[in-house]
C-alpha cells in the first residue's frame, strides 16, 4: 500500500517536472536549450516525457490549424497583392539592372584611376615608413662603420668611446631590427679585442722600454752631468785661489774635465718646467693620440744642441690608452695588477749584472744606465697617471733595487786593481746617485758604499805607487844630483822644498846632497794625496772628514808602501856602501819635507793642523825606520867587507922572524876603509862615528878571533910579531881620525884588548899580569885568562915541537918551565872566577 503511494507521488512529481520543461523549452531562447534537454535525458523517464512532448506537439499543431483556418482568406488577399508586386518588381530589378551596367561601363576608368591612386598611396606610405626607420638606422650604421675605422687605425680608446655610444644610445631605437641583434651580439667580442690590442700595444711599449732602458738612462744621467761639470770647474776655479802650491795640478784638472766633456748648454729641468714638460706630454699622447709606441728616434746630438729630455725619448701614449681603456672597461685593477707584475720582472732583469762587468767602465755605465732609465720611466709613470703606480710600490722597488746594486757593486769592484778604472767608477756611482737623488729617490747607502769602495781604493793606489816607487828607487843612480845652471837648480829647488844658504853661494856646476829620487818621492807622495783628493769630491764629506781620509791614506802610503819599498833597497843583496850611505842622506831630507806635505795637505783641505782629531802624517817615523834599518846595513856591509879582507890573510904561524911591514891584506883593508869613510862626510856625524867604530871593533874582534881559532895548532914569537905589526897598523888607522867627531884615543879604544894581549906575550910580562890580576889599575886588565892560556898553549906547543934538543940547554928548560909554570897560574884564575 505505502509502495502504491510512493509511486504514485513519483509519478506525479515527473509529471510535474516534464510540464516545467516543456514551458521552458516553448518560453526559452534556442540557443540556451541544451541544459533543459541535457536535465531530461539524465532523467529516467525519458520515454514518458518523449510522449508528453508529442502530446504537446499535436496541441500545437491542431491550434496551428485553427488559426489558419481562421485567416485563410486574408492570405488569399495577400498572395495577389505579392503577384502584383512581383511584376513591378521585376521591372525595377530591370531597370536596375540596366541603370548598373551603365554605372559600370562609366566606372571602369575611374576605378582604374582609384587603383593607381590606391596604389601611389601605399607606395608613398612605405617610402615614408622606409625613410623615417633609415633615418633611424643611418647613424647607427655610420657609428659602427666609425667604430670599424677607428679599430683599423688602431684609435682604440676613440673605438670603444664609438662603441659606448652605439650600445646605450643608438641601438636601442633600433632594437628589433636583425642587423642590430647581430651588432649587440658583436658588443663583448669588440671590447674583447679592444682590450687584447690594447694589451698587446702595452706589451710592445714594455719590451721596447726594457730594450732602451739604458739609452733613456744615459740621457738622464747626461743632464745630471752638465750640472755636475760647471760644479767641478767652479770649485776647482775656487780651489785655484786658495793656495798658489797647488794651481798646476788644478789646472791639469780643469784641462781633463774641459777636454773630457763635450760642450753642453742649459742645465736640470726645474720642478716647473718637468711639470710643464710633462702635461704637453701627457696632452701629445692622451688617449685619442695616434702616435705608435716605444722610443722615439732621437738623432745623434751635436756639441751645440741640447740634450733631449728622459722623457723626450718616450712615448707613453700605449700605457695611457691601456689605462683609460682598461678603467672604461672595469677593468683597471687587473691592469694595474699586469703592469706592475711585468715592471717587477724587468727590474729584475734590469738589475741583474753582467759576468764581465767588472772589466771595462762601460759594463757599468751601461748598467747603471739601464737602472736609471728603468726608475725614470716609472717616475714618469707615477706623475703622469692617477694610482697605476704609486709611492710606496716605487720605494719597494727601490729598496730591492738598492740592495742588489750595491751587492753587485761590492763583489764586481773587489775585482778592479786599476786605479783609474775604480775612480772613474766611483765618479759613475756618484753620477748614478746624483741623477736618481733628483728623481726623489734616497741615495744614501750608496754613499756609504763609497766609502767602502775608498779603501779599495786606496788599496790599489798603494799597489800602483808601490811598483812607482819600486820603479824609481832601481832607476835611481844613488849619486848626488849635479846642477850646471840656474835653471836646472830652481826646476830641483821647485820640485823639492830645499833651501840650503852654501850651496846657493856656491858657484855652477855643483850639486844637491840627495840623489834624484827624493824629488820623485817627494811629488809622487804629493801626487798620491791628489789621487785621494779626487775620490772625496763629490762625496758630500766635510773638509774635516776629506781631511781626515787623505792623511790616513798617506799615513798607509808612507808607513807601509814606501817603508817596504825602502827596506827592500836596504836588504838587497847587491846594494853597496855608497848606494846605502845616499838612501841614508835621502831619508834625512824626506823626513824634513814631512812638515811641507803636512802644509801641502792643510792647503788642499782649508783644516788646520792644530785642529782637535786631526790626523798627523807619520812620515818622519817611516824615514828614521828607512834610515836606521839602512845604518844597520851599512854597518853588516862593512863588516861583511872586513871578513872578505880577513879571508885573504895568509899568514905563517910558524915564521922566526917577522917581516917589515903589515900584510897586504890589511894594508888594502885599511885603505878601503879610509876611502869609505871620506864617502861619510855628508852623513850625520853619529852615524858616521857609530859605522867607524863598529867597523874597529869588529876588525879587532876578527883579528883576535884569527889568533886564536883552532885550525891555528901552533904559533911562533915571530908570527906573534908580524901580528903585531898589522895591529899597529889597525892602531895608526885609529889615530888618524878617519871620520871626524872622536875625543881623544876614542876610536884606539876598539884596539885595547888585541893590543895588551900582543904586549903581555911580547914583553913576557907575565909577573906582572899574575900579580896586578883583578886590580882596577892592572895595565893588562883587558886581557882575559882563558884568551892568554889558549894563546900561551899554542907556543907552548911550538916550543915542544921544535927544540927537541932544546931540554939539554938550560936557557931553555928554564923557559919551559916558567910556560907550564904560567899556564898552571892561568888555569887556577880561571878555575877562581868560575867559582
Amino acid at each position: 500500500m505505502e509502495r502504491g503511494k510512493m509511486a504514485e507521488l513519483e509519478s506525479l512529481e515527473t509529471a510535474a517536472e516534464h510540464e516545467r520543461i516543456l514551458r521552458e523549452i516553448e518560453s526559452t531562447d534556442t540557443a540556451c536549450i541544451g541544459p533543459t534537454l541535457r536535465s531530461v535525458y539524465d532523467g529516467e523517464e525519458h520515454g514518458r516525457f518523449m510522449e508528453k512532448l508529442e502530446a504537446r506537439i499535436r496541441n500545437h499543431d491542431r491550434e496551428i490549424e485553427k488559426m489558419c483556418n481562421f485567416h485563410y482568406q486574408g492570405f488569399v488577399d495577400s498572395i495577389t497583392e505579392l503577384l502584383k508586386v512581383r511584376g513591378e518588381a521585376q521591372k525595377l530589378k530591370n531597370q536596375v539592372t540596366d541603370t548598373n551596367r551603365k554605372l559600370q561601363n562609366e566606372g571602369k576608368e575611374l576605378i582604374i584611376a582609384m587603383e593607381e591612386l590606391k596604389q601611389c598611396r601605399l607606395q608613398q606610405r612605405n617610402i615614408s615608413a622606409t625613410v623615417d626607420k633609415l633615418t633611424l638606422c643611418l647613424p647607427v650604421l655610420e657609428m659602427y662603420s666609425k667604430l670599424r675605422e677607428q679599430m683599423k687605425s688602431k684609435r682604440h680608446y676613440p673605438a670603444l668611446k664609438t662603441l659606448e655610444h652605439l650600445e646605450h644610445t643608438y641601438l636601442p631605437q633600433v632594437s628589433h631590427y636583425r642587423f642590430c641583434k647581430i651588432m649587440v651580439d658583436n658588443i663583448p667580442k669588440l671590447r674583447e679585442e679592444i682590450k687584447e690590442v690594447s694589451m698587446s700595444d702595452l706589451k710592445d711599449f714594455l719590451e721596447s722600454i726594457r730594450k732602451h732602458s739604458d739609452k733613456i738612462g744615459e740621457t738622464a744621467m747626461k743632464q745630471d752631468c752638465r750640472y755636475n761639470q760647471w760644479k767641478i770647474i767652479a770649485k776647482i776655479f775656487f780651489s785655484l785661489l786658495l793656495s798658489p802650491n797647488i794651481q798646476a795640478q788644478q789646472q791639469r784638472n780643469l784641462d781633463n774635465i774641459v777636454s773630457q766633456h763635450p760642450r753642453v748648454s742649459g742645465g736640470k729641468k726645474s720642478k716647473k718646467e718637468f711639470c710643464a714638460s710633462s702635461d704637453l706630454e701627457v696632452k701629445n699622447t692622451s688617449p685619442m693620440s695616434e702616435q705608435d709606441s716605444g722610443i722615439l728616434d732621437v738623432e745623434d746630438e751635436d756639441e751645440d744642441e741640447e740634450v733631449p729630455g728622459a722623457q723626450d725619448l718616450v712615448d707613453f701614449s700605449p700605457v695611457y690608452r691601456c689605462l683609460h681603456i682598461y678603467s672604461v672597461l672595469g677593468a683597471r685593477e687587473t691592469f694595474e695588477s699586469y703592469y706592475r707584475k711585468q715592471r717587477r720582472k724587468q727590474a729584475r732583469l734590469v738589475l741583474q749584472p753582467p759576468s764581465n762587468m767588472h772589466e771595462t767602465l762601460d759594463g757599468y755605465r751601461k748598467y747603471f744606465n739601464q737602472i736609471v732609465g728603468f726608475f725614470v720611466v716609472e717616475d714618469h709613470i707615477l706623475h703622469t697617471t692617477q694610482g697605476l703606480v704609486n709611492r710606496a710600490y716605487l720605494d719597494e722597488l727601490w729598496e730591492m733595487a738598492l740592495s742588489k746594486t750595491i751587492a753587485a757593486l761590492r763583489t764586481h769592484s773587489s775585482y778592479c786593481s786599476d786605479p783609474s778604472l775604480v775612480l772613474d767608477l766611483k765618479n759613475l756611482i756618484v753620477l748614478f746617485a746624483d741623477t736618481l737623488q733628483g728623481y726623489g729617490f734616497p741615495v744614501n747607502q750608496l754613499f756609504d758604499m763609497l766609502l767602502e769602495i775608498q779603501d779599495q781604493y786606496s788599496e790599489t793606489l798603494l799597489k800602483k805607487w808601490s811598483g812607482v816607487f819600486r820603479n824609481i828607487l832601481d832607476s835611481d843612480n844613488y849619486s848626488p844630483i849635479p846642477v850646471s845652471n840656474e835653471e836646472l837648480y830652481k826646476k830641483i829647488v821647485g820640485q823639492f822644498p830645499f833651501q840650503d844658504a852654501e850651496l846657493e853661494k856656491q858657484p855652477f856646476p855643483k850639486k844637491f846632497p840627495f840623489s834624484e829620487f827624493v824629488p820623485k818621492v817627494y811629488n809622487q807622495i804629493k801626487e798620491f794625496i791628489y789621487a785621494c783628493l779626487k775620490f772625496s769630491e763629490d762625496l758630500h764629506l766635510s773638509s774635516t772628514e776629506v781631511d781626515d781620509m787623505i792623511r790616513k791614506s798617506t799615513n798607509l802610503l808612507l808607513t807601509r808602501t814606501l817603508s817596504n819599498c825602502l827596506q827592500t833597497v836596504i836588504k838587497r843583496r847587491n846594494v853597496g856602501l855608497t848606494e846605502l850611505v845616499q838612501i841614508i842622506i835621502n831619508t834625512t831630507h824626506l823626513e824634513k819635507s814631512c812638515k811641507f806635505l803636512e802644509e801641502f795637505i792643510t792647503n788642499i783641505t782649508n783644516v788646520l793642523p792644530e785642529t782637535v782629531h786631526t790626523t798627523k802624517l807619520y812620515g818622519t817615523t817611516t824615514f828614521k825606520d828607512a834610515r836606521h834599518a839602512a845604518e844597520e846595513e851599512i854597518y853588516t856591509n862593512l863588516n861583511q867587507k872586513i871578513d872578505q879582507f880577513l879571508q885573504l890573510a895568509d899568514y905563517d904561524w910558524m915564521a922566526l922572524e917577522p917581516g917589515s911591514r903589515a900584510s897586504d891584506y890589511l894594508v888594502d883593508l885599511i885603505g878601503f876603509l879610509r876611502s869609505t869613510f871620506a864617502v861619510f862626510t855628508h852623513l850625520p856625524g853619529k852615524v858616521a862615528q857609530t859605522a867607524c867604530m863598529s867597523a874597529c871593533k869588529h876588525l879587532s874582534t876578527s883579528l883576535l878571533q884569527l889568533l886564536l881559532e883552532a885550525e891555528v895548532r901552533q904559533l911562533t914569537l915571530g908570527a906573534l910579531q908580524q901580528f903585531n905589526l898589522d895591529v899597529e897598523e889597525c892602531e895608526q888607522f885609529a889615530r888618524s881620525g878617519p871620520v871626524p867627531g872622536f875625543q881623544g884615543d876614542t876610536l884606539q879604544l876598539a884596539f885595547i884588548d888585541l893590543r895588551q894581549l900582543l904586549d903581555l906575550f911580547i914583553q913576557w910580562d907575565w909577573s906582572t899580569y899574575l900579580a896586578d890580576y883583578g886590580q882596577p889599575t892592572c895595565k893588562y886588565l883587558r886581557v882575559n885568562p882563558t884568551t892568554a892560556l889558549v894563546l900561551l898553549e899554542k907556543m907552548r906547543d911550538t916550543s915542544r915541537k921544535n927544540n927537541v934538543f932544546a931540554q939539554f940547554r938550560k936557557n931553555e928548560r928554564d923557559k919551559q918551565k916558567l910556560i907550564d909554570t904560567v899556564a898552571k897560574q892561568l888555569r887556577g884564575l880561571i878555575n877562581s872566577h868560575h867559582s
